[in-house]
């Protein structure tokens, strides 16, 4: 059902490393590894990272991100010392790009059971955005949600996205509450390219333009029915042993040196999962 376009009164304020947020405690950046999945050495270099600027732990988001906090900013930027340490984790690909590389993958995708591993789509769909400029202008809080078919990324809010349903195809998905076209998984990042512009054709510019896909007055395209093979939602993943291997839930979402070595120890790599949590594989990609 058409709805009335949302008009918002200001641009998002979305923090990045070249755009943060002035909390109470000091500069506050956001990095934005994709779907998740860093190497877990990277962790380590970004705890050190907090101790030396600012509050010696690496924060958690629901968005599987991380954060840093209370950095030192000089006239509301962060200092160029600064940015060039967290430059060196790896974390930061793109400086052009870094406030839209919002992609959200299950996080044992790739590791055990789903229907289709999404990793390397969600790779491509990183590419492709940041190699496309007029893809930079997207709002801060877009969100690209990809569930591999096991549901447990079904009840989030995105606006943009893709469902698995089988290991050669998945179902786009259009906003929250619509469906999109079943695409071959090949094709599927450049579909999702292509939808994300259609929605900045959609929004506008300017201070009022929408942030989300929600937030538009009709569907991006005619909406499909949802696949019926997609089951149901599926609930977060549990502190502890997991299929594929051990899910560490952080207690505040925040990350110390003992807890990064201890990851780091354990495997090459780690998936920051949307439960503020840490998703250690007990074995290499399918």
């Amino acid at each position: 059902m058409a709805h009335a376009m949302t008009v918002r009164d200001r641009t998002d304020l979305c923090p990045g490393v070249f755009r943060p947020w002035p909390a109470e405690d000091g500069g506050l950046v956001r990095l934005r590894p994709t779907g998740g999945l860093l190497p877990s050495r990277a962790l380590v270099d970004l705890v050190g990272v907090a101790e030396a600027y600012g509050d010696g732990r690496v924060h958690l988001t629901s968005r599987a991100n991380v954060q840093l906090r209370a950095l030192p900013l000089e006239d509301g930027a962060v200092p160029g010392e600064v940015v060039d340490a967290i430059e060196a984790t790896g974390l930061l690909p793109s400086r052009s790009h870094e406030l839209v590389r919002n992609i959200m993958v299950s996080p044992q995708s790739g590791f055990w059971a789903g229907r289709v591993d999404l990793r390397p789509l969600a790779d491509e769909l990183d590419r492709l955005l940041c190699a496309d400029p007029r893809l930079a202008g997207l709002p801060g809080r877009f969100l690209f949600v990809l569930d591999d078919g096991r549901g447990d990324l079904l009840d989030r809010t995105l606006d943009l996205g893709v469902v698995g349903v089988s290991p050669a195809a998945v179902q786009l998905r259009l906003g929250s509450e619509h469906w999109g076209a079943m695409v071959p998984v090949a094709r599927a990042a450049a579909e999702l390219v292509a939808l994300a512009h259609v929605f900045l054709d959609a929004r506008g510019e300017g201070p009022e333009a929408p942030w989300h896909v929600d937030e538009l007055g009709a569907p991006l395209e005619p909406p499909c029915e949802r696949y019926w093979g997609i089951g149901a939602e599926q609930p977060p993943l549990p502190d502890g042993e997991v299929p594929g291997g051990v899910h560490h839930v952080v207690a505040d979402g925040a990350v110390d040196r003992a807890l990064a070595e201890t990851v780091a120890a354990a495997k090459d790599v780690v998936v920051v999962t949307p439960w503020r949590g840490l998703f250690v594989p007990d074995r290499v990609r399918q």
